[in-house]
């Protein structure tokens, strides 16, 4: 005689194996889905068009400084390990005062990367600080041409045009520094400067 609790162990089993696959699904089907929740998709970053067009709407000084740094971090990669290096040496060199060395190794950098505009803006930086005006002004130039809407040469050509009494083309870099960024530290008050002095010329 087989014991009770074995006989109901017996008709459980049987009456698992007598259910068909439609039965199963059905009562699968009203379990709690314990499934683990998808991943939401990463947002990825703005574009340089959509901050360049944030940096120019803000009219909140702070907040366009912050866009202006980002803008300035995507200029900032070469997109070459060693010419990053190389820079980042020449920083260091500057920050020595050892002007010709950070030359020497800015040279190497656009030889390097002749396509980077921060390359050749860095470059122009040093020739600044080693009083060559002539060719921090071509270096200058030639990173506006690489990127236009690098608000930063163009402020620094600025700068040395005004450097050089050339007022009329020094108001022109500031004018188009400000149509990139108009919240720009003293791009304003350069600009306020000049004016009265160059509007009437021919440009």
């Amino acid at each position: 005689m087989i014991p009770t609790r074995c006989l109901a162990a017996l008709v459980f089993l049987s009456a698992v194996s007598a259910a068909t696959p439609g039965a199963l699904a059905a009562a699968d089907a009203g379990r709690p889905n314990r499934a683990a929740p998808e991943a939401k998709p990463v947002p990825k970053p703005p574009s340089l068009d959509d901050l360049f067009a944030r940096l120019r709407a803000s009219e909140d000084p702070v907040e366009a400084k912050g866009i202006a740094r980002l803008i300035e971090r995507r200029f900032a990669g070469s997109g070459s390990a060693t010419a990053d290096l190389l820079t980042d040496r020449a920083r260091h060199a500057v920050s020595a005062h050892e002007f010709p060395l950070a030359a020497e190794l800015m040279d190497r950098v656009t030889a390097l990367e002749p396509d980077w505009s921060e390359g050749w803006n860095r470059r122009a930086t040093v020739f600044w600080l080693l009083t060559d005006r002539d060719d921090a002004i071509a270096d200058l130039k030639r990173a506006l041409v690489l990127e236009p809407r690098h608000f930063e040469a163009w402020a620094a050509l600025g700068r040395i045009y005004e450097s050089q009494d050339d007022k009329v083309h020094a108001l022109a870099a500031f004018r188009r520094a400000r149509s990139l960024y108009p919240q720009m530290d003293k791009i304003g008050e350069a600009i306020d400067r000049l004016a009265p002095e160059v509007d009437g010329r021919d440009l």
